[in-house]
């Protein structure tokens, strides 16, 4: 069995990668795909072999055909279209971050219990081999006790058309990869932060985060991280235990032509020194497609429920307010 799925919006993301991950999926086919730029819309699902091409999200949630939408419209659109999409019958992945505040998550999930739909934020990363074997290492204690996560995300972006440049669309760097090292340190600890504070630079022009460094307090250690969108295009995670440390070299955008690397030392050492270990290549738009579409199949839980988006909602937003008022916030879910 597989699930048909249809993208809702004709994103850069979603014509580059997701979509052409998806056709690679056991479990997933992409039937259809809808755009308010229909001339657009056709020429993208001409280029990757999709059938059905509408000129309206509503059209598209219509067909009784499509099991499944993948949305992955500008950030203030998610919330809207996910609830239109469930209430018409489509299970959900939408792209992070799922919303901008925790308010609007509880919304959503009020009307997944009602309709009985599944849906999940697309962190793609958590279906990834090298994170599920980074928690293994963690939870195995061969690190020792987790004490510290230090994280880097950045890349350089000063278009003002672009969605991450403009504050009305819930742009910013922490949104759009900030959330990440949140998440993954989340992921790690295996638990919540009580209180955090963050450094915020804003663009003068854009009005949006450029620059941020951030403390997330958790119950077994702290982490640290620093996102921007205008330096250098940088990815890093760090984990350091009180016997080892562990380093994912590509944590975020993972290769698809070539393995990955995790880095193990119990001392300062020389490259040519730590332990290596390698993880198969493998897509992980591919692995959050099957994953989500065999979670519809089975009838079990999605890669990353709204339960946990309502957690990592409520770090970001707690960042943004410790930005505003200079201190430490606490984490309120």
């Amino acid at each position: 069995m597989k699930i048909k799925w249809g993208i809702l919006g004709n994103a850069k993301i979603a014509r580059e990668q997701v979509i052409p991950a998806m056709q690679k999926g056991e479990y997933a086919v992409i039937a259809a795909l809808a755009s308010r730029d229909l001339a657009k819309a056709r020429d993208t699902a001409e280029s990757l072999g999709i059938h059905k091409v509408f000129g309206t999200y509503e059209e598209l949630l219509d067909d009784d055909s499509i099991n499944a939408v993948y949305i992955p419209l500008p950030n203030h659109l998610h919330v809207e279209w996910s609830i239109k999409a469930m209430e018409a019958g489509k299970h959900v992945l939408c792209e992070k971050p799922f919303a901008l505040a925790t308010e609007d998550v509880r919304k959503v999930m009020k009307v997944r219990d009602k309709t009985g739909m599944k849906i999940g934020e697309a962190f793609m990363m958590r279906c990834h081999p090298q994170w599920i074997r980074a928690r293994e290492l963690v939870r195995s204690g061969e690190l020792g006790n987790l004490r510290a996560i230090q994280g880097f995300f950045s890349y350089f972006n000063r278009d003002p058309l672009n969605i991450r440049n403009i504050a009305g669309m819930g742009g910013g760097g922490i949104w759009d990869i900030g959330c990440y090292p949140v998440n993954t340190s989340r992921f790690l600890f295996g638990e919540e932060p009580r209180r955090v504070v963050a450094l915020i630079e804003n663009d003068p022009g854009f009005g949006v985060d450029r620059l941020a460094s951030a403390i997330l307090d958790y119950p077994s250690g702290q982490a640290v991280f620093v996102s921007s969108t205008q330096v250098a295009s940088y990815q890093r995670m760090l984990a350091v235990g009180t016997k080892k440390h562990l380093e994912i070299e590509i944590p975020f955008n993972s290769p698809v032509s070539r393995p990955t690397q995790i880095f193990t030392s119990d001392t300062f050492s020389r490259d040519s020194e730590r332990e290596l270990i390698t993880i198969d290549t493998s897509n992980q738009y591919t692995l959050q497609g099957d994953a989500f579409s065999k979670a519809i199949i089975d009838d079990t839980e999605v890669p990353v429920p709204l339960e946990d988006t309502l957690k990592n909602t409520a770090v970001l937003t707690a960042l943004y307010r410790s930005a505003g008022s200079g201190g430490w916030e606490k984490v309120t879910v």
